[in-house]
């Protein structure tokens, strides 16, 4: 651990809201959600000054390097889950689960790093929002008040969704000894403060992990296909749900992006990374360097109007004929930075997925020379589709400008006979 004492960590009143401090200091957190130490060098570079990161193995390596880069950590318990087939009415697995995160606490409450613990991540949540033992809140409460006894220098949190709203109630009655609330958001994250506020929540909260629009929340094709935003459009809805909810409500301590990673296959390789998978970065990085420094980087990524197949759009419900052959257009908005590189790939749709949060999921392999001619710079191509009728598939394009910084969108298309 780096030679440097811990720091303290409070919450008070300010105003009709409430404040971090850190070392008597105000600390709102300008956060990312990131996987280990991957591009965290990059949330210090753009001027964030914090990090959401789960425990594991290689926590005391995570911490020692987020300290190194003077970032602060919100690290997360491990507690388990109904869905995972965790039993909060088995005494003995609740007790053996609290025992396992008293010891991570001790052994990492005096970190320099450390700013907040996360008590769990959506404990309550069952896919197809089922019912849930309401005695997970009294394991998670008995955690918090675990923490409050071996380290009263650091606030602790539960992490929620949004998913059946009424669930606050429970977690008010049976959690007095939480700090704070961690909530995830997406598209909902507007209704965010409301909530709270509505159902008996009269402490702060920080946005745990929030985003592009969910999976669950967007359009899709008559067959079922989502249709994700492209990377302009989720730099849109990143700085409008930045200033809408994160900076203007004062109950709002602040937040960790979702996701600050390239790598994490959920519905497609794309959707919740705010990387590509070559590293370069997306808008949405920008719009979080704009919100935390008030400047824009000096290279911008370029900006992307409309992508078509033979002119329709993907919520034209677009559907091909077994190796029949098809122009893709990728158009780009009027003042976009300037474009050097195209790429095209089509890949294959999952045929199942992951019941919670990609588990399981893989990005399918790409289908070979699909692409058959190249027009306009990259711009425009000539691809076929594929042989086999009743398959689901996504066309993607990745616009560059220069090696760091790209633009990327995908459009569903269904080979029919």
């Amino acid at each position: 651990m780096p030679n440097a004492s811990t720091s303290n960590v409070t919450i008070g009143a300010e105003g009709e809201g409430f404040s971090l401090r850190r070392d008597t200091e105000p600390y709102f957190v300008k956060g990312a959600r990131t996987l280990g130490t991957r591009y965290m060098d990059r949330v210090a570079a753009c001027g964030g000054n914090g990090v959401r990161i789960s425990t594991s193995r290689d926590t005391s390596a995570v911490l020692d390097e987020a300290h190194r880069l003077g970032l602060s950590v919100l690290l997360g318990l491990p507690m388990r889950a109904q869905r995972d087939g965790f039993d909060y009415g088995d005494a003995s697995a609740v007790r053996a689960q609290h025992e396992r995160a008293a010891e991570i606490v001790q052994a990492h409450k005096d970190h320099p790093a450390l700013l907040l613990w996360a008590i769990g991540n959506e404990l309550d949540h069952i896919p197809g929002d089922k019912d849930f033992d309401l005695r997970l809140w009294d394991a998670v409460n008995d955690v918090a008040r675990m923490i409050h006894q071996a380290d009263p220098n650091h606030p602790a949190m539960t992490v929620i969704g949004t998913g059946r709203k009424g669930k606050l109630a429970g977690l008010v009655e049976r959690c007095p000894d939480l700090d704070l609330l961690g909530v995830n958001a997406y598209a909902d994250i507007v209704e965010v403060p409301a909530w709270l506020r509505s159902h008996g929540w009269n402490r702060p909260y920080a946005v745990t992990e929030w985003g592009p629009s969910g999976h669950w929340e967007v359009p899709r094709t008559r067959w079922g296909a989502v249709i994700e935003e492209s990377s302009t459009e989720k730099g849109r809805v990143y700085r409008d749900r930045y200033e809408q909810v994160i900076q203007a409500d004062p109950w709002c301590v602040g937040s960790y992006a979702f996701l600050w990673a390239g790598n994490r296959q959920e519905r497609t390789h794309t959707w919740y990374n705010m990387f590509a998978d070559d590293g370069a970065r997306t808008e949405p990085v920008e719009v979080m360097q704009y919100e935390w420094t008030g400047q824009w980087p000096a290279t911008r990524c370029p900006r992307i109007a409309a992508l078509r197949i033979d002119g329709q759009a993907a919520g034209e419900d677009v559907c091909l004929a077994p190796a029949s052959v098809h122009r893709a257009e990728l158009t780009l908005e009027p003042a976009s930075p300037p474009v050097d590189r195209i790429e095209w790939e089509l890949v294959p749709e999952n045929l199942t997925f992951g019941a919670y949060a990609g588990q399981g999921e893989t990005k399918p392999a790409p289908v070979a020379d699909a692409v058959r001619a190249v027009q306009a710079g990259g711009r425009s191509v000539e691809f076929q589709a594929p042989a086999e009728a009743g398959r689901d598939y996504r066309l993607f394009v990745h616009a560059y400008n220069g090696p760091d910084h790209v633009a990327i969108a995908n459009i569903p298309f269904r080979v029919e006979g």
